[in-house]
């Protein structure tokens, strides 16, 4: 399978380089979206999509003041998914499968660009949504961005292990290079998303981490801005940092079989940028 790596969003937070720890690089004082463009035999697989079209035309509704106001995202339409795929020669009628890591605004906004392709998430996310139980799981979703019914493909936390981690599943449908591996804590249904490639395994780990600093084999380090924050939108800390670890453990131990990364980290992103897997 080919993999591409896409920036479907640029997101210029407040604190520029305090919160992303880049220094004055000005170029990376940022936070980007990391999606996956994957070619099957039948079509493609996005996983995640950033921010879609319908979200640059009703931002204040799709997207909401809070995180407009927060993150000050870039409104660029040539960023877009459906943009970038139909920039590479597809349609965004290929694509036949979105897989996300969990429903907030900045991952799931580009689905309705896709209407006929089926959307892959953990039960406990979208249960998140639809019966929330406290206030920020109240407000960190738009029911708008799935509005037009999209076809759902719901799974519980049940599979078998992968590197140390426990029920990990294939998905209905989609070749089993493709997996989705729970990884509760920044939502109720957070998970990580594993493709298989020539050259070993891509775990795209959404927002169980959003600094390659805290992926450190020696000690978990975060710029202080950035850290707060990730403490500030998590559902339960314990299972966050635990996952962290366990994250940690992955890369040291398996290095030259597993490369993880998070969805908004621009190091990250840049040095698996151009990488036709």
């Amino acid at each position: 399978m080919k993999v591409r790596h896409l920036d479907c969003a640029t997101l210029c937070p407040i604190g520029g380089r305090w919160l992303t720890g880049y220094g004055s690089l000005l170029e990376r004082e940022r936070l980007v979206c990391h999606c996956l463009l994957v070619e099957l035999d039948d079509g493609l697989l996005l996983v995640d999509t950033g921010l879609g079209l319908e979200d640059l035309g009703e931002p204040r509704r799709r997207l909401g003041r809070g995180f407009l106001a927060l993150t000050q995202p870039k409104l660029d339409e040539a960023q877009t998914a459906a943009r970038q795929l139909e920039a590479l020669g597809f349609s965004p009628h290929d694509v036949r499968h979105v897989v996300l890591t969990h429903l907030d605004v900045d991952h799931a906004g580009g689905i309705s660009d896709f209407p006929e392709a089926v959307v892959h998430v953990l039960a406990a996310e979208h249960d998140a949504t639809t019966h929330p139980r406290s206030t920020l799981e109240r407000h960190r979703y738009r029911p708008a961005q799935w509005s037009h019914s999209p076809s759902w493909s719901l799974y519980q936390p049940e599979g078998e292990p992968w590197f140390g981690f426990g029920c990990v599943r294939n998905l209905d449908g989609v070749p089993p290079e493709v997996l989705l591996v729970p990884l509760p804590g920044h939502t109720r249904g957070h998970a990580a998303v594993a493709v298989r490639t020539d050259d070993g395994w891509l775990l795209h780990a959404g927002d169980a981490y959003f600094h390659h600093s805290e992926m450190d084999p020696d000690r978990r380090r975060c710029p202080p801005l950035l850290d707060l924050f990730e403490r500030l939108v998590q559902v339960d800390g314990e299972q966050q940092f635990e996952n962290q670890e366990r994250l940690r453990v992955l890369a040291r131990e398996n290095r030259g079989e597993v490369r993880v990364f998070s969805a908004h980290d621009a190091v990250e992103f840049e040095r698996l940028r151009g990488v036709d897997a």
